[in-house]
């Protein structure tokens, strides 16, 4: 009678050969954070929008594409990942946002909150508010992008600053929805040193209300 079993050999791994998977795959991960905390510090980062300040331009649930580099190269001023700052902003390179643009910065009362609004002025620029109209060097600055919530509604303090003129160094910020927004008429300017980058893109948008993937919002360039 025939056996017909074959008895095939296994490879036998040993201690050493265990211990190089381990080290290889340790080494891998490794790598991998570092690259994406090299990404997420000095080229790209991702942030979701939280609040209605930047409506209709930015949506809650919008999420976003922040290229820190537009402006300098940002030498980060705490350990990754801790809230440890370690010393002041250090930016190579720097150079001023220009106005219009929609940036990501420190909030100048804590600067561990991330604000998101929009450039209205600029160092040398002469700003003045009228009846939530806004004036650049005694020019009516046209805003296609702003959303009145509440039309009609006016608060002296809210929608009507004298000239001022703004400081080398400084931005005067403002979100798109006037009448919903906690920006630069309430705690001054913004130094540009704070910066963190220049909103580009949006990648993902999730409607809360209705429950849905906002898909027509899919890679909308943020103007």
């Amino acid at each position: 009678m025939e056996n017909n079993t074959t008895d095939q050999a296994k490879p036998v791994t040993t201690p050493e050969q265990t211990k190089s998977v381990v080290r290889e795959t340790a080494e891998a991960f490794f790598i991998a954070l570092l690259l994406a905390l090299f990404i997420r510090t000095f080229i790209v980062q991702a942030f979701k929008i939280p609040s209605e300040s930047m409506m209709k331009t930015l949506l809650v649930g919008d999420h976003i594409l922040v290229s820190k580099f537009s402006y300098g190269i940002h030498i980060p001023n705490e350990i990754p990942l801790l809230d440890i700052k370690l010393f002041e902003d250090i930016v190579l390179f720097p150079e001023i946002p220009k106005r219009g643009d929609v940036i990501v910065f420190k909030f100048p009362k804590d600067e561990k909150k991330d604000f998101i609004k929009r450039v209205i002025g600029v160092p040398g620029d002469l700003l003045e508010i009228r009846d939530q109209k806004v004036f650049i060097n005694n020019k009516l600055l046209n805003e296609p992008y702003i959303w009145h919530q509440e039309p009609g509604a006016s608060l002296p303090q809210r929608d009507n600053i004298a000239p001022v003129m703004i400081p080398p160094g400084m931005l005067f910020m403002m979100g798109d929805n006037r009448e919903n927004s906690q920006d630069s008429r309430f705690w001054g300017f913004l130094d540009a040193r704070k910066v963190k980058g220049k909103a580009q893109n949006i990648y993902w948008s999730w409607d809360t209300d209705a429950g849905r993937v906002r898909t027509e919002r899919f890679a909308m360039s943020i103007e």
